[in-house]
């Protein structure tokens, strides 16, 4: 397999070859056929081949069983990176403040961290009642 090379243009070739193969009367087990296809495998993929060595039975193995197993993984592997090759980025921020304060030193005075809610300062604006689902309180605070 080349580097950058994706598995289903791997699989066409080498399965090309074997069908050639074929057609010169060389007689190639499957077995045979997935353990060629395995042992070229890229390095991004070693642990791909080596979970697949065991956790299946090689020699039942299909090259249609292969062949799925191994998209899946590159599937999974091009999934975890964006388009642009930058990593993704949780981007916080802290909307309905309504009471003058910056969101900027909120973190800084201590406030964003441990115990209790730090109720100094805090606006009940966008609390809403489980009970009448009206904003501006608490269910025990609830006046129906």
């Amino acid at each position: 397999m080349k580097e950058g090379e994706k598995v289903d243009d791997y699989f066409a070739r080498t399965l090309t070859i074997a069908n050639k193969m074929k057609a010169n009367d060389e007689n190639m087990e499957e077995l045979v056929l997935v353990e060629k296809i395995l042992r070229p495998m890229i390095a991004k993929f070693d642990y791909v081949v080596c979970s697949i060595e065991e956790s299946n039975n090689i020699e039942s193995l299909t090259i249609d069983e292969l062949q799925s197993s191994i998209l899946v993984h590159e599937q999974q592997m091009l999934g975890h990176r964006s388009e642009s090759g930058e990593e993704l980025v949780l981007k916080v921020t802290l909307e309905g403040r309504n009471d003058g304060r910056s969101n900027d030193n909120f973190a800084a005075r201590g406030r964003g961290r441990g115990r209790g809610r730090g109720r100094l300062g805090f606006s009940k604006a966008l609390i809403e009642c489980f009970k009448c689902h009206k904003l501006g309180h608490y269910q025990y605070e609830c006046p129906s």
